[in-house]
């Protein structure tokens, strides 16, 4: 294995010394990045882009040429695996993701397959194989998947929704097949994660998009849980051989006393959350990952950097905050507007850790 070149997000996310907050950024290489549209436009689509894995690997390396980030990111989807169980995935100009085969009944549950990562998701192994080469030990690599709770609302919903009244109506009038469902996307995503984790990623993440929108006993039984299960059955390996994990729930902020029963190494913040509060309520049992408002990019840089110091003066001195807006970037910011986000970071986030 390559020595890391810089190592500061993994450090942080073991809440070990650091020199500086380390940043990374949700979507961090898209489409506000001319050069990603025009790899973008050569693919043809952006399920081409996602399955081509020497693409995939070009658009993850893009932002790293820009800024000053200090971890990359897979460039890869979070619907991946629905896919690879034969949902039909495609992406209709505006509207998002869909599926061709949905789930609509139980038989539809019975029959869904465990993916294998090395055969049908094997465009992803490959890629993260590609990108750990191309990266040559700069920065730490990120490995993710989508949450089982998350993959199953787009999975019975057909795609993105406003209301959830189908995987709801699932969870409250057939819970035992809505568990059935999510056990097997546990299982799947593990193994999903555990091949991302063998063929480099140093890092993984669990993207919990759909969480929030649960009621708090609802959110533990459903979502939580699950994520947990996925945590038990990961190889991440201990001592310096160890592969961080973080968990993000987006609108999950009321609830992160119970998520740090979740095992996972650090928790991701939406903008909704105060970090202050937030890390008063962990104390030391994990790392915070967050949490800038993405909306807040769209600002002069002068707006960007008193952000940024607000930010980090509100998590305060010491290590375990990895620098992160609190979703993924929109597609019309400007680059120069990340650039000044970055730097500001890299700047002012040395007096926090001086004398930790």
């Amino acid at each position: 294995m390559t020595k890391l070149k810089n190592d500061t997000f993994i450090r942080a996310l073991l809440k070990q010394p650091v020199e500086y907050t380390p940043v990374w950024m949700m979507r961090q290489a898209g489409r506000y990045l001319p050069e990603y549209r025009q790899v973008r436009e050569q693919a043809g689509s952006f399920l081409n882009l996602c399955t081509n894995p020497e693409l995939a690997c070009e658009v993850t390396m893009q932002p790293l040429r820009r800024f000053d980030f200090d971890a990359a990111i897979l460039f890869s989807d979070i619907l991946t695996i629905p896919d690879a169980m034969g949902l039909g995935l495609y992406f209709t100009e505006g509207e998002g993701p869909k599926f061709k085969n949905p789930i609509k009944t139980v038989a539809d549950i019975n029959k869904l397959p465990i993916p294998d990562p090395e055969t049908e998701l094997r465009y992803v192994v490959d890629a993260v194989r590609l990108i750990r080469k191309a990266l040559q030990g700069s920065v730490p690599l990120i490995g993710f998947s989508g949450s089982p709770w998350t993959l199953a609302t787009y999975m019975i919903e057909g795609g993105s929704s406003k209301s959830f009244q189908k995987v709801k109506g699932l969870m409250y009038g057939q819970p035992k097949h809505m568990h059935i469902m999510l056990d097997k996307l546990a299982i799947s995503v593990a193994a999903y994660l555990n091949a991302q984790i063998a063929a480099g990623a140093q890092v993984v993440m669990l993207f919990d998009t759909w969480g929030g929108m649960l009621t708090s006993e609802d959110y533990v039984e459903f979502s939580l849980n699950y994520a947990k299960q996925v945590r038990s059955l990961l190889n991440t390996g201990s001592g310096e051989q160890k592969t961080p994990t973080i968990l993000f729930t987006k609108g999950g902020g009321q609830w992160l006393e119970a998520m740090l029963d979740g095992g996972y190494d650090a928790l991701g913040l939406d903008w909704q959350t105060d970090i202050q509060v937030a890390r008063a309520r962990v104390g030391d049992k994990v790392a915070l990952q967050g949490n800038m408002d993405p909306v807040t990019l769209y600002a002069q840089p002068d707006f960007i950097v008193a952000k940024v110091k607000t930010i980090l003066e509100k998590y305060g001195p010491g290590s375990g905050h990895v620098f992160n807006l609190g979703h993924g970037i929109l597609p019309d910011i400007n680059p120069d507007h990340v650039k000044a986000m970055v730097d500001a970071i890299h700047q002012y986030s040395p007096a926090y850790h001086r004398f930790c």
